[in-house]
């Protein structure tokens, strides 16, 4: 036998110790190499065809930049609106207030009553264990005159602890006090928004503002808030002022227009409620000419609502983020094709020097990621930027949903591997004979 028919035969290092031999260092560095090949390949392809490159990384960039935003404001619209009913105090919370008739019975037998007025306090108002708080509330518009101006304002006659229980913070001086309430005294808290109105910036407390002929001091002015429901708006465009000066100073009818009663616990509104419009029917002959309104069940409903159109426009505008994403993925199909096209010979010279089809194929579909990549860190970039800028819009800021931008980055990705793979194959598939003809 020849000697090199022995050397064939002849068992490896491998074989002889019985050991697989250790990979070699060069096929690690080979892969490294590879990716950044990959990489600097598909940078310089897109500098090479900058007007479809531009044109695909703009849809890509504008899908992820609108799931980015998009998400971050639902949630810090969701911010807003919880904090804006929050802001109502509605929980635990019913109303009295005058009932309209429905009939012309009705109307008659409550013409026969004087309806609700200051004096029913007395017996409306009466302290019960289940009751936190007695809020009643008046209310008229006037005109007042300021710098030759005239606005139309509110009117709110209220008692002092009216702003700690329906969560009306004082953002300049102080509120009305018992002994504004005991002594009538001529003082009103300004809304934050009239405030901005008649004085723009400057600081109105200690000021006079005259109100039907009478001056009024102004002794604090209220913090912004947000406007939910009519009293937030009537409280804001308007001034707060004691009870009782409303009633000597500003009605001689003595008229209420509700009585808010805060309840210790929302499993007594029933019991409650019923209680209320006993005392009422008392304190009007037997006339009920009053109703009881549940606002933390009104809340609660309005908030639902709220959520039901959130979650349709989250529908929405997502169907329109993914749409805009897999134009951007049809983009990527068209700029990998063309890349195919133009690189046949270089293909068919790779796999000429040994390169695999495997090799061809992940070169192609990394190239496609590489692209959707460039294209998601630009809308990530700009989304982020634009929810820094609308921070200040929203009551605890905005910030940049992760799960958003995780959805984007799955979704731009995930389409550049599938609109990826029809390129790829055929690169993969083309031989070297018909690549380099």
């Amino acid at each position: 036998m020849s000697d090199e028919t022995l050397l064939l035969r002849s068992p490896g290092p491998s074989l002889l110790n019985g050991v697989a031999p250790a990979p070699a260092p060069a096929s690690r560095g080979f892969s490294l190499g590879m990716l950044w090949e990959i990489v600097r390949t598909g940078l310089v392809e897109l500098w090479a065809h900058k007007g479809r490159s531009v044109l695909t990384l703009t849809l890509l960039m504008l899908g992820v930049f609108a799931l980015v935003v998009m998400t971050s404001v639902l949630d810090g619209v969701m911010d807003k609106i919880s904090t804006g009913f929050a802001g109502m105090s509605w929980d635990g919370t019913v109303r009295i207030a005058p009932k309209a008739p429905e009939t012309g019975e009705d109307r008659k037998r409550f013409n026969m009553s004087p309806g609700l007025r200051f004096e029913d306090l007395s017996r409306v108002a009466t302290p019960n264990p289940k009751v936190l708080a007695f809020l009643p509330r008046a209310q008229k518009t006037v005109t007042v005159r300021i710098f030759g101006d005239s606005e139309r304002i509110f009117v709110n006659g209220v008692t002092p602890d009216y702003a700690q229980w329906m969560n009306r913070p004082i953002g300049i001086g102080r509120g009305l006090t018992e002994d504004d309430q005991r002594r009538r005294s001529t003082v009103a808290v300004v809304g934050a928004t009239l405030a901005t109105k008649l004085f723009g910036g400057a600081d109105p407390v200690g000021r006079d503002l005259v109100v039907d002929g009478i001056p009024f001091r102004i002794v604090g002015v209220q913090a912004p808030g947000q406007i939910f429901n009519d009293e937030n708006y009537y409280d804001a465009n308007g001034i707060l002022i004691p009870l009782e000066t409303y009633m000597d100073r500003m009605d001689s009818a003595h008229k209420l227009s509700q009585v808010t009663v805060k309840l210790r616990r929302p499993e007594d509104m029933g019991e409650v409620s019923a209680m209320l419009l006993g005392r009422v029917r008392q304190a009007h002959h037997g006339i009920e000419d009053a109703e009881v309104v549940d606002l933390d069940s009104e809340a609660a409903k309005s908030y639902q609502n709220f959520l039901e159109q959130m979650r349709g426009w989250q529908i929405v505008l997502l169907s329109l983020a993914g749409t805009v994403l897999l134009v951007g993925g049809v983009g990527v199909l068209s700029v990998m094709l063309i890349s195919f096209s133009d690189r046949r010979f270089e293909i068919g010279l790779r796999k000429a020097l040994g390169a695999s089809d495997h090799e061809i194929f992940i070169q192609f579909l990394l190239e496609a990621v590489v692209l959707a990549a460039i294209g998601a860190l630009l809308g990530t970039v700009s989304g982020g930027l634009l929810c820094q800028a609308l921070s200040a819009n929203f009551p605890y800021g905005l910030v940049v949903n992760p799960l958003g931008l995780l959805t984007a980055w799955v979704v731009a990705l995930s389409l550049a591997l599938i609109f990826g793979l029809y390129p790829a194959f055929r690169a993969m598939r083309l031989s070297p004979m018909e690549a380099m003809r």
